[in-house]
């Protein structure tokens, strides 16, 4: 990784530029300000709207139980200074310029919280009555949708697909979600975990047809490439997110195999004085020996205290701040309060605790003896002490760890 040039100061005379006005471009600015920092603040962010948060999108607001979920922040008496509507580019490290909609912005440090964007169906752009759902602006156009309950498709059975269905048969409509893979949550855990959930779409009155993949998508219509046509008064496409990065190209700065930044340990990039959180980066994480790139809440809530962190101790000789966290999500489906913490890809071993055709139970996954990630339906305090107990790489008794009446935390060696 380049070294960051920026010269020390006490006074803190910098210009911090934040391209990125979602959780993690909010949470930077006001970490900056919580650690302390002195200099000026300038976030800038595509979207004509206050700073929102984004899970409550496929819940509350897209239900109309709330009109929107704008951040809690003054920005004004932090002096924070907002620039919206302003779409980012660009970037010129060499004139220490960010380009945008309105012209160039100058910049000490940038950090890049640009976020993932929605991967688009082929060939549905444009089909009227095809949705995504990833902004404020998504979200209100897809509630009057709901309110005239229509015959709705979801493509893609992922967590976005399974918690706007939840959504869609809370308000009434027929739903039909259809999924390329052979089960739902196919890229996200195995086999044997996500098999139960597919069960959780019946119970709530939805249809889940999967090995289905569009073929096409016409007005009122998705027909599958089996011949089937499905009548859909809307479709939401819930394929996936990419990150939102191609802004940078010809920056300098490294990007990775899912067009993501290639972030440090520090979350420093590969351009001086760069920085990058959230959704857009990946970085190295020492603790499971592999890159991550993580697309989750908690991931851009807690980066950028990290950032925040090493540029204020650049003018105090703070020893750098690393970022390793044990990922963490949640999600409402179906009745259900699901959450995950950790990273199973190198596990070698797979516990159950609790029977997954009721209504709580819990995967943990071992490597060695050390519990590395564990998914919690309807089990909170596992979840919560699991979390610790990764934190802590404290040793686990496999034979007391699979016992659903047992604490996680009575359940070591």
């Amino acid at each position: 990784m380049s070294e960051q040039t920026q010269e020390a100061g006490s006074a803190q005379p910098w210009r911090v530029v934040v391209a990125g006005a979602g959780m993690a471009g909010v949470q930077t600015a006001v970490a900056l300000r919580e650690q302390g920092f002195t200099g000026s603040v300038l976030l800038v962010g595509a979207e004509p709207h206050q700073p929102y948060d984004r899970p409550p999108l496929s819940k509350a607001v897209l239900l109309g139980k709330s009109e929107g979920s704008a951040f809690d922040v003054d920005f004004e008496a932090l002096g924070i200074e907002l620039r919206l509507g302003c779409e980012v580019t660009g970037l010129r490290p060499g004139d220490r310029e960010l380009d945008t909609e309105a012209g160039p912005v100058p910049y000490d440090i940038l950090v890049v919280a640009t976020g993932a964007e929605p991967i688009r169906l082929p060939g549905a752009e444009g089909v009227p009555g095809v949705h995504l759902l990833r902004t404020l602006d998504d979200a209100e156009r897809l509630r009057p949708v709901l309110a005239r309950q229509h015959d709705i498709v979801v493509v893609g059975a992922g967590w976005i697909g399974a918690e706007f269905a939840t959504a869609a048969r809370e308000a009434g409509c027929a739903v039909t979600v259809v999924e390329a893979a052979e089960r739902p949550l196919a890229g996200a855990l195995p086999a044997e975990v996500a098999a139960p959930m597919a069960a959780w779409y019946a119970d709530a009155g939805a249809v889940l047809r999967t090995h289905a993949r569009v073929e096409r998508v016409e007005p009122g219509a998705v027909l599958l490439d089996d011949g089937t046509r499905l009548p859909a008064g809307a479709v939401v496409v819930g394929i996936g997110a990419r990150p939102a990065t191609a802004w940078l190209s010809g920056s300098g700065i490294e990007l990775g195999a899912h067009a993501e930044i290639v972030a440090d340990e520090q979350l420093r990039t590969t351009v001086p004085d760069v920085y990058a959180v959230g959704d857009c980066a990946s970085f190295p994480s020492g603790r499971y020996s592999e890159r991550l790139l993580v697309h989750h809440w908690d991931n851009a809530l807690q980066g950028p205290r990290t950032v925040a962190l090493n540029i204020v101790g650049r003018a105090s000789g703070e020893p750098p701040a690393v970022y390793d966290p044990v990922p963490y999500f949640w999600s409402e489906q179906f009745g259900r309060f699901v959450q995950y913490a950790g990273h199973h890809a190198a596990a070698d071993t797979t516990l159950w605790r609790g029977d997954p055709a009721g209504p709580a139970w819990t995967v943990c996954w071992l490597r060695g003896d050390r519990l590395v990630a564990l998914l919690a339906v309807g089990r909170p305090r596992d979840l919560a002490q699991g979390r610790r107990l990764i934190e802590s790489g404290t040793p686990m008794n496999p034979t007391l760890l699979a016992d659903p009446a047992r604490p996680l935390k009575a359940a070591t060696a």
